[in-house]
């Protein structure tokens, strides 16, 4: 069944890959919007020019529509010298004592500059964009509707859906406590911002009157149908396609996918300086998680990527940023294509069964 939504974005299913940044790929985008869902790619921590050379891979790989997102940072960071210096003293204690011949550094930038990359997507002009982290300016959201670019901004919050209504964005994708990854939380506490999905869409629905797109552990055909009954405009999984064999997740990190319990999903700092749901593994049971203990965002980022590279390559998921949402085992490793197929055949099939009952 083709949506509204769907019908207005060219794509045949109510269905988005999530953007998940490090671990999205121009075959992954590809598959899912060739197989008639909405491919997304996750250029959060790319270079302007890797933004470009990663929009051609996927246009080459697909003429179906396609989204590219970014997170909504400041241009230039500052980093306190004595945060930094004590948290490498811990980074690099914590990889000798697990035996990783890798050490800190101070990189040449703590992140690419959100202005270059915003400039990048533009020239690559994908049909949709999607921001997390905060607002655009009015001045950035007109420059992209210019080129005919469709925006979907990502609120956690009912006030951060109607923020995002009221700067002109088409659509808002609401990222609920079960989601995986970090938390786009731009007007609140991320404690405070931790809402259900089955209590945070109808509020939104009753307070804004652009799409909303369900993103929060959404696993499967049925709880894309319940989504939809409760407000939404089509799901968003970026989870369930963690597995597949497109995803850059490393090896480890798609293994442990398959045995987390939903009590080790939690809230993280401890990797990124941000607040992002994942699994409590080594790593964050190692390192401290108070906002205060930690350099913010992207500096901390930055700070433990060369340990993440490290326990990647070594097969070491125990310590990596294993994001996930709460139904993480939920997760089927399959082909992206086929993955796409079996989650709307679940989701014809709970439709109909609703249909019977009425």
């Amino acid at each position: 069944m083709r949506t509204p939504f769907a019908q207005r974005l060219g794509i045949d299913h109510p269905l988005i890959q999530a953007p998940m940044s490090g671990s999205t790929t121009p075959e992954l985008v590809a598959a899912v919007s060739n197989a008639g869902g909405l491919g997304s790619l996750g250029a959060g921590y790319l270079s302007p020019q890797a933004i470009l050379e990663q929009a051609a891979r996927t246009r080459a790989l697909t003429a179906q529509p396609y989204a590219i997102n970014l997170f909504v940072t400041a241009d230039e960071f500052t980093a306190d010298a004595g945060q930094v210096t004590r948290i490498r003293e811990r980074l690099d204690a914590l990889m000798v004592k697990e035996g990783l011949d890798v050490r800190t550094s101070l990189p040449e930038r703590w992140a690419f500059p959100f202005s270059e990359q915003l400039a990048a997507l533009r020239e690559a002009r994908p049909p949709v964009a999607s921001f997390a982290f905060d607002l655009l300016t009015p001045k950035q959201l007109s420059a992209l509707k210019r080129l005919d670019i469709y925006v979907i901004g990502t609120a956690t919050t009912v006030a951060e859906a109607k923020a995002w209504a009221d700067l002109g964005a088409d659509a808002v994708s609401l990222q609920a406590a079960e989601a995986g990854g970090h938390r786009g939380t731009f007007m609140h506490a991320a404690e405070d911002a931790l809402i259900g999905l089955f209590a945070l869409l109808p509020l939104a629905a009753r307070a804004v009157d652009i799409p909303l797109i369900a993103a929060g552990s959404i696993m499967d055909g049925r709880a894309m149908l319940a989504a939809e009954i409760l407000g939404a405009a089509a799901s968003q999984l970026g989870t369930a396609f963690l597995a597949c064999p497109e995803s850059s997740a490393a090896a480890a990190w798609k293994r442990d996918l398959q045995t987390v319990r939903e009590d080790q999903v939690t809230t993280i700092r401890s990797f990124s300086g941000k607040a992002a749901r994942g699994l409590r593994n080594r790593y964050v049971q190692a390192m401290p998680n108070r906002p205060e203990d930690l350099p913010p965002y992207p500096v901390l980022n930055a700070l433990t990527s060369p340990l993440r590279r490290a326990a990647a390559a070594a097969g070491r998921g125990d310590l990596l940023s294993e994001w996930c949402g709460q139904a993480a085992s939920l997760v089927r490793p399959m082909p992206a294509a086929e993955l796409v197929a079996v989650l709307m055949r679940e989701y014809s099939q709970a439709r109909a069964g609703l249909d019977r009952m009425a």
